[in-house]
Formats: C-alpha cells, sequence, structure tokens
C-alpha cells in the first residue's frame, strides 16, 4: 500500500538540513562511535513487506545521452536537466517506475552543498515522471584514474570508453584517507535523502572486485582485497545514517548456488543487503538457475544488470522471466549517446568503424525513436503501460 507523504518539500529540506547537521557533528567529534551506532540488516520480513508495497520494478540504469560518465552527468556545467527530462519522459511512457543511477565521491567533493542541490532537482523530475531512484554510491568499473573537470571526448565507437571508477585507485590504495574523503560523502548524502520516498535503495558499491581487462595495467594489484574493506567500512556508515530505503551491493560473478563457494565478496554483500540484487547478462535458462539460486535468503530479488542482445540476454527472452518471478529488472543502457554502449565488450579490443547491426545495449536513440519498435511494444506490454504518446 502506498503512503501518501504530505511533507512539503520545505519541510522536508528543513528537516533534512537539521540532520544533516547532527551527522556532521558526529563526523568531525566522534569518528569512532559512528560503527557502533549502526542499525542492522533488515529482517526477511521487513524486506519482502518492503517488497510487497512496490509495484513491479523496471527501468534502466540510466545515464543522459549527453554525458559520457557519472562526472559529466552530474557537474554543474554540464548537468542537463532538460535532457534528463526528456528521456525520463520516454521511460515514463514505457510504462517504467525506476531507474539505477551512478554518483561519485569527486561530486562531493567539488561543492557538497551544490551538489546535492542537483541531486534533488533530478529527483523531482524522475518524480514528476512517477519514477523511483536506485543511487549507486561507488562503482570498480573502468578507468581507474577519475578526474574532476571537463571529461574527455568519448573514443569512436568504443562501449563506455569514458566512465570512470569512484573511488579512483589513488583513494582506493590509501585506507587512512577513507574516513576524511568517503566517509562524509556516503553518510551525508544517504542523510540527505534518508526519508525521500523518491529514492528507492542504495547500491552501496557496484562490482567492487571488478578487474577490467582494458585497464589491467592502471588497476592495483590488491584491488579486490580493498574493496572488500571498503565495503564493510561503507555499509557500517551508510547505516549509521538510518535511511528508511534498503541497502543493498549485487553480486555478478561467480557460483551463487553453495554457500560454502561463496567469494568473501560475495558472502559480505548477499549477508548485508537488506534485498538481494544480481547482475547476469546471460541467456534465459541461465537467469533462470541464478534467481533459483539467491531465492535461499528469502529476501526480494532485484537485477540491476541484464540485456546484451548478442549474448542471448534480450527483453524478449528475460524480461518475462523476470515478470514471471517477480524479481525486479533494470537492464543496462537506455538512449544511445556519448556512453556508447551499443557497441560491445570487445570494442576495447577489436575495432569497429560503424554502428553495430545488433546494438549491444540501450533502447532509444538520440531523437527518441526506438532502436527496436517491437521491443517497447513488449516492454509496454508487461508493465501495462497505456501511453499512447509517441517518442520521436
Amino acid at each position: 500500500m502506498k503512503i501518501q507523504n504530505t511533507t512539503t518539500a520545505r519541510g522536508r529540506r528543513s528537516m533534512d538540513n537539521w540532520l544533516i547537521s547532527i551527522f556532521a557533528v558526529s563526523l568531525f567529534f566522534t569518528p569512532a562511535v559512528l560503527p557502533t551506532l549502526a542499525a542492522q540488516t533488515w529482517s526477511a520480513q521487513h524486506a519482502r513487506q518492503w517488497y510487497a508495497g512496490q509495484a513491479w520494478l523496471v527501468g534502466s540504469n540510466f545515464v543522459p545521452s549527453t554525458a559520457i560518465n557519472e562526472l559529466e552527468m552530474w557537474q554543474a556545467d554540464s548537468f542537463d536537466l532538460k535532457t534528463i527530462d526528456r528521456e525520463l519522459g520516454w521511460a515514463q511512457s514505457l510504462g517504467m517506475n525506476t531507474m539505477r543511477v551512478f554518483l561519485h565521491n569527486l561530486l562531493w567533493q567539488q561543492g557538497s552543498k551544490e551538489f546535492l542541490e542537483r541531486m534533488d532537482n533530478f529527483l523531482s523530475v524522475a518524480d514528476k515522471h512517477h519514477i523511483k531512484i536506485t543511487f549507486v554510491l561507488l562503482d570498480s568499473v573502468w578507468d581507474p584514474n577519475p578526474k574532476p573537470g571537463k571529461q574527455r571526448e568519448p573514443k569512436p565507437h568504443v562501449h563506455n570508453s569514458g566512465w570512470v571508477q569512484a573511488p579512483g585507485a589513488d583513494l582506493l590504495k590509501n585506507p587512512k584517507r577513507w574516513d576524511s574523503e568517503l566517509k562524509p560523502y556516503i553518510v551525508r548524502v544517504i542523510a540527505r535523502f534518508h526519508s525521500d520516498s523518491r529514492v528507492l535503495m542504495w547500491d552501496l558499491m557496484n562490482e567492487p572486485d571488478n578487474e577490467n581487462p582494458p585497464y589491467k595495467a592502471s588497476e592495483l594489484p590488491n584491488k579486490a582485497a580493498l574493496a572488500l574493506q571498503l565495503l564493510k567500512r561503507e555499509w557500517a556508515w551508510a547505516r549509521s545514517a538510518h535511511p528508511s530505503q534498503p541497502l543493498t551491493s549485487g553480486v555478478w560473478k561467480g557460483n551463487w548456488a553453495d554457500e560454502a563457494k561463496l567469494s568473501k565478496m560475495a558472502r559480505l554483500q548477499l549477508h548485508n543487503s537488506d534485498v538481494i540484487t544480481f547482475h547476469s547478462y546471460e541467456a534465459p535458462e541461465k537467469m533462470r538457475q541464478r534467481i533459483a539460486s539467491l531465492r535461499r535468503y528469502h529476501r526480494p530479488i532485484i537485477c540491476t544488470e541484464y540485456m546484451a542482445r548478442p549474448m542471448g540476454s534480450t527483453f524478449a527472452t528475460v524480461l518475462p522471466i523476470l515478470k514471471q518471478e517477480n524479481v525486479g529488472a533494470y537492464n543496462w543502457g537506455f538512449v544511445s549517446g556519448k556512453s556508447q554502449t551499443i557497441y560491445p565488450w570487445d570494442s576495447w579490443e577489436k575495432a569497429y568503424a560503424a554502428e553495430p547491426n545488433v546494438w549491444f545495449h540501450d533502447i532509444f536513440r538520440p531523437d527518441g525513436s526506438p532502436y527496436d519498435p517491437e521491443e517497447t511494444t513488449l516492454i509496454k506490454r508487461l508493465t501495462g503501460s497505456k501511453s499512447t504518446a509517441g517518442v520521436y
């Protein structure tokens, strides 16, 4: 059952600002105490009750077509709310009700107040389109050397050629800096929106132990161990902000069916997540196996990344399974743009000269026309969207 939030925007901001002030004091005067104040992982029953109050969750991993990465999406000089509004309107027309959106710790360091204001403005636009947001706070994929400011132009025909990790390798390899540079970002961002109904979930770290073969030469040799240590700390920081929304971090590799064979990372993620999230770009039967392997936790299950057409993971083959299993569904990619995720992962090593005949990810072209009208028709049917609005 949906409960109407009658708090005014001004009142919500005042209360949130007060809470942020309290958290700020605790950050500087009682840093050793915060982890001991952390709330516990939700009970499985609480998680199921939360999930029962949601519509079937379906959406995309979203970055506007005008941004090459999460920094360009959010930085003041390139924050493109007009494009965001237009593209989320296309999502609404499909019946999508949620989007997964990446943040970055460098955005906080550039100017925390202004960053929080942009987040609030973004959430207002998403809410206008009846879309709730899952925010990803940290990410271990692609370039380990992020730099603030103007971002480089895309490498022609290369998948996600400008995406950057958060935090970068320079910070990740220095745990002594985490409390001063990462903890305030995690705690205060969550504190600002801890009771905001426009935020669906907090995804603490994306693919923490991803080895990123294209960047092998510049990755830390002990990255996985450091990421494990950081994620443990991040979970305590996030709990200390007492969010009303669930916390999660998605498993993405290995075999999850046997508890005894779980990696240390997967065990941390699965045992601490309020709701279970996972990634799978595999064919339908493998998707069914993945879902079955996670049922033993008796918690809601949400697939936060899927859909790579050449690999057999398509809307036609996988999305009906996710609906049948009552598993939330976020495909990768929405509008073809500067991220260039219509190209496959092997574009890092194999040269492409033109748009591939079969797109790897994404649903729409920049003008709003669908890559495959049969796909958008299917998505509308599965979501029950009655929209007759054109998207051109």
